[in-house]
């Protein structure tokens, strides 16, 4: 008999879980994913608070001394994964005895630590008390690090989660990758590699790893000689909603929030950078040309999440909605880049309509977030936690037995937000 889906959730969860932290699923993602890991502490909160703030603590475990808080924290050696520890070489320069990435990811942790807060505010402020100094650090140097356009960018595909996005194509056309040589990719042993990026794609990643890992992960050197940097509409969005949690969170705590209103403010401005009013929506920016992506994509509609009180991208948002029959797609199915089933160039993700769900109710738009919500529930109904799905038939596509798809199972799409 299939066990009900609230249970399956949860059995999801715990099969994943390592202890002290999760791993995104089995085999294709072995190790701890920072915003993975986010949306697990979130799913954990609705069956054990302290599991869920564990899982943030040893987030913040692999920090490193500059504030970064990394994209992959490897705390224990698997072969079945590539590039692994040996490959970013970060360990002498980050300041932390952990392996890691040399990069980051977005910055859930505030916004999903303020929510597992409020479940329980007496053990929440003795658990966010020791991490909100952390949290600070970590956004500061995005705002430092990443935030000279004004909007945040991203030094790899990878750091804003979105590895392959048709966001990144020019900029990626333009990275040199002569010397990467020869590697064996490991993600296409677990994945049809009709669902993951391009042999191409992954010879830009490393060549763009090569750089900083040649150049000792000093952000001065990558910032100024650094072969890819692309403002972008994920990031930004996601941090300056982070930015306000962080900010109520510290003003529970007594703490002096001046420096983050600041951020707040220098990233409201800066975001408006992303607007392309040739096609009506925020966008991708290269910051090495200045020229625009010119493709509408799901991180668009992050704008009520970032708490902007802006509609000029509600007319898009129904548009995707309504050219699948499960929404939102990663990438306008008009673009001629479009593929249902390849990662970020057109496949829908639960965790990108929960947090445009999230921002949608919380805008007022309780009509279009029920819509979300409910086209999120039909995937998982028919085609199970899957990394991510088809929007056109509803096909389960990447890994399988999903971390953050269970979670956002039973911290959003579960819920009944028709009253909302």
């Amino acid at each position: 008999m299939t066990l009900p889906l609230n249970d399956q959730a949860i059995a999801i969860l715990k099969g994943n879980d390592r202890g002290t932290y999760t791993v995104p699923t089995k085999g294709l993602y072995p190790y701890q994913w920072n915003w993975d890991s986010a949306f697990a502490a979130l799913g954990f909160a609705e069956l054990d608070l302290n599991r869920a703030w564990v899982e943030l603590e040893t987030l913040f475990s692999g920090q490193w001394t500059n504030g970064m808080v990394p994209h992959i924290i490897f705390h224990e050696v698997d072969d079945g994964y590539f590039p692994g520890p040996d490959v970013w070489g970060t360990q002498g320069y980050s300041g932390n005895s952990l392996p890691s990435s040399g990069i980051s990811q977005p910055p859930l942790v505030a916004t999903f630590a303020r929510k597992i807060y409020e479940k329980n505010p007496v053990e929440g402020a003795k658990r966010i008390a020791p991490l909100y100094d952390k949290i600070v650090a970590w956004h500061k140097w995005f705002m430092e690090c990443r935030g000279e356009s004004g909007a945040i960018s991203v030094t790899h595909p990878w750091e804003s989660g979105r590895d392959n996005a048709a966001d990144w194509d020019e900029a990626m056309a333009n990275v040199d990758v002569s010397g990467v040589g020869e590697y064996k990719r490991r993600d296409t042993s677990h994945v049809n590699p009709e669902m993951r990026p391009t042999k191409r794609d992954y010879d830009v990643y490393l060549a763009i790893l090569y750089y900083a890992r040649d150049h000792h992960w000093d952000e001065k050197a990558i910032l100024e000689g650094g072969p890819f940097r692309v403002a972008d509409p994920t990031l930004s969005f996601i941090l300056m909603r982070a930015h306000r949690d962080l900010a109520w969170l510290g003003e529970t705590l007594g703490k002096d929030t001046s420096a983050i209103t600041g951020w707040i403010a220098s990233l409201e401005k800066g975001i408006e950078t992303l607007w392309n009013e040739e096609i009506g929506s925020y966008d991708a920016k290269d910051l090495k040309t200045g020229k625009f992506s010119g493709n509408v994509t799901s991180a668009a509609f992050l704008s009520w999440y970032a708490g902007l009180k802006d509609d000029r991208v509600l007319g898009h948002l129904e548009r995707l909605l309504d050219a699948a029959p499960h929404g939102v797609t990663s990438l306008d199915p008009e673009n001629p880049h479009y593929n249902p089933m390849r990662y970020w160039r057109g496949p829908v993700w639960v965790v990108v309509n929960t947090l445009i769900g999230m921002g949608l109710a919380e805008a007022g738009h309780h009509a279009l977030a029920e819509r979300v919500r409910s086209d999120s529930a039909r995937l998982i109904e028919k085609g199970g936690f899957a990394e991510y799905f088809n929007p056109e038939d509803g096909t389960p596509a990447g890994g399988g037995t999903f971390t953050w798809t269970a979670a956002c199972w039973l911290a959003w799409v579960s819920k009944d937000l028709k009253e909302g």
